[in-house]
């Protein structure tokens, strides 16, 4: 399925000075280019009404279902300019297979791969300026969403939603550089439960962090990290990323994908750069005290997690309100090399031997 898109653009851009001073210093998630992406889909007609129109306000209506029912899904994604102008992104048939997981389990329609990778061309061909030079990590991150856009008050899946694609230059997620995060152990809340919405993208799993992730910040960390909610006894995965165990004998461990963790595509990558290398590499339960035990033991060396927005972050100690679990001070040599390899990748400085990125813009 394709759909045309049309192209309104925006009568007042931002000067080209002001944005050159945002792009020299982005805060993420802080400004937004000139323009966003709007698909329509209704029950009747299928996905139609392909724009590009000037980025602002979402009109809708007080009973427009995703205000009370919470369908709603998102992506995140990056475009990234190479050294040569070119501006690509990484793996997005992998996020827009994503979004259709999420759009099925939140019961939302499904938007064609090739809509969504579509949409993110369009936005670029009218935004490109917003993708900052490739140094110090810059990129311009895109957030596709999906919402219920019906005006009707009733538990039911809406009948009308809408496909939106935004973008925000943005630099690195932490900004302290490559350096070893604290992380805080969430022992009395959950972020998602068996058979429940952990693997969908959707905002609900986010909000169900937020609580345990401001006590995080009150202890000074960065993250938190959650337990399985049936016995808080396996991690599962951060608020916003996944997580790896490296240890002394070379192998590396992260917890399986059981319907409560999302599938990162960043994770996906790490994984197949370890069996590039030959790592031993298993995906199983890690229990919290085996993490502790190893970590205790010398036998867990490093700890990494990863995400589209952080890329791989070293992590230093394991906080909770029942003691402290020393990692690290410096970033792992694992970690590091990883980080390394997956951004070359990424800015086109190093083979992409796997086919992941995809060319936007000349």
């Amino acid at each position: 399925m394709s759909v045309s898109f049309s192209v309104t653009r925006n009568p007042k851009p931002l000067a080209d000075s002001a944005r050159e001073e945002i792009l020299a210093a982005p805060v993420f998630g802080a400004k937004f280019t000139d323009h966003q992406v709007v698909v329509v889909w209704e029950k009747d007609k299928g996905w139609h009404s392909a724009e590009v129109i000037p980025y602002g306000p979402i009109m809708m209506e007080p009973s427009a279902a995703v205000l009370h029912y919470g369908q709603e899904i998102f992506e995140g994604i990056k475009a990234y300019r190479h050294q040569d102008g070119s501006i690509w992104t990484f793996r997005p048939e992998a996020n827009a297979k994503r979004l259709q997981l999420s759009a099925r389990r939140m019961s939302l329609p499904e938007l064609p791969v090739e809509i969504f990778v579509e949409s993110l061309r369009q936005l670029i061909a009218v935004d490109g300026a917003w993708v900052p030079e490739p140094v110090n990590e810059k990129t311009l991150y895109i957030r596709p969403f999906e919402i219920a856009a019906e005006n009707f008050l009733g538990v039911r899946a809406a009948q009308r939603a809408e496909y939106r694609v935004i973008a925000s230059p943005v630099g690195p997620y932490f900004t302290g550089g490559i350096k070893p995060i604290s992380i805080w152990l969430a022992l009395d809340s959950a972020r998602a439960g068996k058979h429940g919405t952990g693997e969908a993208k959707t905002g609900g799993n986010y909000a169900a962090g937020l609580l345990a992730q401001s006590e995080g910040y009150e202890n000074g960390c960065s993250q938190v990290a959650f337990l399985d909610a049936d016995t808080a006894t396996y991690f599962e995965e951060l608020g916003g990323m996944n997580l790896f165990f490296v240890y002394k004998d070379g192998h590396v461990a992260t917890p399986a994908l059981d319907g409560t963790i999302l599938h990162g595509i960043t994770r996906d990558s790490v994984l197949q750069l370890l069996k590039d290398r030959g790592v031993s590499v298993e995906e199983r339960k890690v229990s919290l005290a085996e993490v502790q035990a190893g970590l205790a033991a010398g036998d867990i060396v490093e700890v990494f997690a990863c995400g589209t927005a952080a890329v791989i972050t070293p992590i230093g100690e394991f906080k909770s309100r029942l003691g402290n679990y020393a990692v690290c001070s410096e970033p792992g040599e694992l970690t590091v090399s990883l980080r390394q390899e997956l951004t070359g990748i990424q800015y086109g400085t190093v083979a992409d031997r796997h086919g992941w990125c995809v060319k936007l813009s000349d």
